[in-house]
């Protein structure tokens, strides 16, 4: 589900000049077990759940996500986190892997959907990167003083009073990375190239 099409095509465009040796898409346990790294794209979170339970890997993404790179953009990042608030009526399922809480659909509905140029740090320079949101999620808490910040909006964007503070949407913790915002759908390969490098210092 989701753009995870686009992520392949920033995958192939850093295999020149990063350690990749090969990029596939996953949906059964023998791919599963292929790869060293995984992203979870944006999507549906409770569709991609349900999708992962009827074909029998949701238990092995929950392992998966406990001990190897990975990293969810997006309904990944739902998918991925302890508690989910806001979320369809009767819950969904959730890997647990990551110790935050994330409200789904924080910044409202597709048409509340933006972009905006901030400085990040983490990316190693100063030049901004163009975050794109739709339909986004927001980390309201950090549930394990291991996780880090690592971006966090100006203060006003978001319906809660969180957001006066400024919310966050991107996060590290040991093996997992997890971002609000669709890095997939610029040009710019810099998070991508943030996975790959966190995901090799991870395996060393």
């Amino acid at each position: 589900m989701g753009a995870f099409i686009e992520h392949i095509h920033a995958l192939n465009a850093l295999r020149n000049t990063e350690h990749i040796s090969e990029v596939i898409e996953v949906r059964t346990k023998a791919e599963l077990d292929r790869i060293d790294a995984l992203i979870i794209p944006g999507g549906e979170s409770t569709s991609i759940a349900l999708i992962a339970e009827r074909c029998g890997i949701l238990d092995d993404l929950r392992a998966f996500a406990r001990t190897k790179p990975t990293w969810g953009t997006c309904a990944g990042l739902i998918l991925l986190a302890k508690t989910a608030i806001h979320t369809k009526k009767g819950g969904q399922k959730l890997l647990d892997a990551l110790p935050v809480t994330v409200s789904r659909n924080q910044f409202g509905r597709q048409v509340d959907s933006f972009t905006i140029k901030l400085a990040s740090p983490c990316l190693g320079d100063e030049v901004p990167f163009d975050y794109v949101f739709i339909r986004a999620p927001a980390i309201v808490s950090i549930d394990d003083p291991e996780v880090e910040p690592l971006v966090q909006l100006p203060p006003g964007h978001g319906q809660t009073e969180a957001s006066e503070h400024g919310l966050l949407v991107a996060v590290k913790y040991r093996n997992i990375l997890g971002t609000s915002f669709h890095p997939e759908l610029t040009n710019d390969t810099r998070w991508h190239q943030y996975f790959v490098r966190m995901a090799l210092a991870v395996s060393d």
